[in-house]
């Protein structure tokens, strides 16, 4: 991992196997190669949906389970210093939501995943998908992020298969 990234991977659900390595060398590359941070310190919580409601009900005050909820821990005054760029924050990350949106638009539960990343990071990056014009600037920035990746990883082995004993 390059010199000033610190990404944890916290995994606190059973409904997918996931490739904790790779998921966060595909988050390193992405950080430091396509968005050109020289910062970064994210800790993204994979949970299931039960989990994720609850903070969507406690944080946000939307019933429901949601795909990703990102909080913002960077200084205010740091995200107003454009020149560091630099982001600070937890990313929650629903699989079961991933594996349900994966089967409704056919994609994969592995490319789900890492889309909801990429979301939690354009927030921390200042995007928001508040209206439906900034949301539509968001999902294409998000779409051509996620397809840039899927051609350099194989995100398909995102899921790591189960070992028999």
């Amino acid at each position: 991992m390059p010199d000033g990234f610190h990404l944890i991977l916290v995994n606190r659900q059973r409904t997918r196997s996931v490739n904790g390595r790779l998921f966060r060398r595909i988050l390193t590359t992405w950080l430091a190669e396509q968005l050109k941070l020289p910062h970064a310190e994210l800790v993204l919580h994979l949970v299931t949906s039960r989990e994720i409601a609850k903070l969507n009900e406690s944080f946000l005050r939307h019933a429901g389970a949601t795909d990703v909820i990102t909080f913002d821990c960077s200084e205010p005054s740091a995200r107003r210093n454009s020149a560091e760029r630099a982001i600070h924050g937890e990313i929650f990350i629903c699989v079961d939501e991933a594996v349900v949106q994966a089967r409704r638009f056919r994609a994969t539960w592995q490319s789900e995943l890492l889309r909801y990343a990429i979301h939690g990071v354009l927030h921390l990056l200042g995007y928001d998908d508040v209206s439906a014009p900034a949301r539509q600037r968001m999902k294409r920035v998000e779409d051509r992020h996620l397809r840039r990746l899927a051609r350099r990883f194989s995100l398909t082995k995102l899921a790591r298969r189960r070992v028999l004993r």
